[in-house]
């Protein structure tokens, strides 16, 4: 189907296009009569305008990007939920695309969102990012870039929106250790990526403030999965003796764990207390409830969308070395609590 033109409303008004052009835009150069001849006639006609086009004329196509390892992640959707709210309010479409913890597809993603001619990108790296050159590429090219979650750490020309990781990892060991833990399992993953970082630092943090030894043996590296969480759990009953609460980096791998542990008949809290990160819708329904840290996506997506739209609006090409931090919360529930 042939879509209408600003030629053809000219041509019915027997006036020139550059005049519909601006009485289309609502410019101050064309009469208040004109205008309402040029919007009756072209509503009559079906006359869309070319956003795209209006867009490119104007160096901006009105669209963020936004990068994901996974949307299916309770986390990750609610933080799309908060970046849509704020996008839609300021007039800016999001295109949302998921790294799948691909590093290479994570590269290709960014690649297509600067040729799209995004204004800007929000980004949530995978677990496999340990180089930053797709990333820094943006800033040479004027695209400010926020973090959120997941980041980079040293990139001076970005923002990010996180929690307070440590603290949050620091408030579950030590709720594992008051409910009388005292040989506490961590299910980390790559510590190239921050987050897990300071994940460990505030377990260790809270290990050394009840005066209990760290065990590197007992931190256990894997991707985080359900299936790792089981495989973990499996390793941590039959190789190490004593092991009576685990802190998990995440709510998957906790899950995980606990199935496995009662599958083998495994008391939980009374023999392994244990705690995730993330506090995913599950961990309210399964049995028992998983205690978990809260991580505010919906807040965290609202802010970390407001902080790119800032620097958009504000002509800034970068934002720069600003980090947001918020306050994690610990949702204490039954698979810890071994005094009531």
């Amino acid at each position: 189907m042939k879509k209408t033109t600003i030629h053809e409303i000219a041509k019915a008004l027997g006036i020139d296009s550059s005049t519909v052009s601006r009485a289309l835009n609502n410019s101050d150069r064309v009469k208040a009569k004109t205008k309402k001849r040029v919007l009756e006639k072209a509503k009559e006609i079906g006359y869309t305008p070319n956003l795209l086009a209006s867009n490119l004329r104007r160096n901006r196509s009105n669209t963020i990007g936004v990068v994901v390892p996974r949307i299916s992640r309770h986390f990750f959707s609610s933080t799309i939920a908060g970046i849509e709210e704020m996008a839609y309010k300021a007039g800016y479409n999001v295109i949302i695309s998921q790294s799948l913890e691909k590093l290479e597809r994570e590269k290709k993603i960014v690649a297509n969102l600067m040729a799209n001619r995004v204004d800007g990108i929000l980004i949530s790296v995978t677990i496999e990012t340990d180089e930053t050159t797709h990333l820094s590429g943006c800033f040479d090219k004027g695209t400010p870039l926020v973090f959120f979650d997941r980041h980079v750490d040293g990139m001076k020309q970005t923002g990010k929106v996180i929690i307070d990781d440590v603290r949050g990892a620091f408030e579950a060991t030590e709720h594992l250790i008051e409910q009388g833990c005292k040989k506490i399992a961590h299910f980390t993953s790559p510590l190239q990526v921050e987050i897990y970082k300071n994940r460990l630092k505030g377990y260790r943090q809270a290990l050394e403030k009840y005066k209990l030894p760290y065990d590197g043996n007992l931190v256990f590296v894997s991707r985080l999965l359900e299936e790792d969480g089981h495989t973990l759990a499996k390793k941590v009953v039959e190789e190490f003796d004593g092991i009576d609460g685990i802190f998990s980096a995440n709510d998957f791998a906790a899950i995980g764990a606990m199935k496995y542990l009662k599958s083998i008949g495994k008391k939980i809290p009374e023999e392994i207390a244990i705690v995730g990160f993330s506090n995913e819708p599950t961990t309210e329904v399964i049995e028992p409830s998983l205690t978990s840290v809260d991580q505010s996506g919906t807040e965290i997506g609202k802010i970390a969308c407001k902080l790119l739209l800032d620097s958009i609006a504000n002509g800034d090409q970068l934002v720069e070395n600003q980090t947001i931090m918020l306050d994690p919360k610990l949702i204490k529930r039954d698979s810890s609590k071994k005094n009531n």
